[in-house]
């Protein structure tokens, strides 16, 4: 049996060697074949409805449109990137939705994905970098590191900074809205 291109066997399958007699009916067949198909079980609820709500707000440019109309990558990553660096840089919540910045990046690489998979991207992206340009920026990084071995200092974070001044801590109230205090 073949899953995803990948031979598939029950004993290899990571839910399912571990499953014991409590979790599985040998009598029930669907338990063998579900188990083979994606667990969507594995998704975070939460998180879901975060991307939601983001997927929700863009229903003002109508629903699906990106299915239709297609979008261009860049637009989309660009988008991703700008909630991605938002969020790294300290602001959680993107004031014009009141959102999490972290589900909005994910609505925009839902979208981007679907329309990839519905083949309705219209791919700007450069020109491709040369194989094994990733690798080498990371062989790059171990010199790096290897010169500087014993001599890296700890990092400043935002949580060192909370410990070390309470006062300038970000602090999340029990209705999620975010206050400097």
């Amino acid at each position: 049996m073949y899953r995803f291109g990948v031979p598939f066997t029950p004993s290899t399958h990571p839910f399912i060697s571990t499953m014991t007699d409590s979790t599985q009916k040998p009598s029930n067949p669907k338990d063998l074949i579900g188990s083979t198909k994606p667990a969507l079980s594995t998704l975070p609820c939460p998180v879901l409805f975060e991307v939601g709500a983001a997927m929700t707000e863009g229903t003002k440019y109508g629903r699906h449109n990106y299915r239709v109309v297609g979008v261009r990558a860049s637009v989309y990553y660009d988008a991703a990137m700008r909630h991605l660096m938002s969020y790294w840089e300290g602001d959680d919540i993107d004031p014009d939705s009141g959102l999490p910045h972290l589900a909005k990046a994910m609505a925009c690489l839902v979208i981007l994905r679907d329309a990839e998979i519905n083949r309705k991207l219209a791919d700007d992206r450069p020109p491709r970098a040369r194989p094994g340009w990733m690798k080498a920026a990371q062989l790059n990084t171990t010199r790096v590191l290897e010169k500087i071995k014993g001599k890296v200092l700890p990092p400043y974070t935002q949580a060192n900074i909370d410990l070390a001044d309470p006062d300038r801590a970000l602090i999340l109230d029990d209705d999620f809205e975010f206050n400097e205090g």
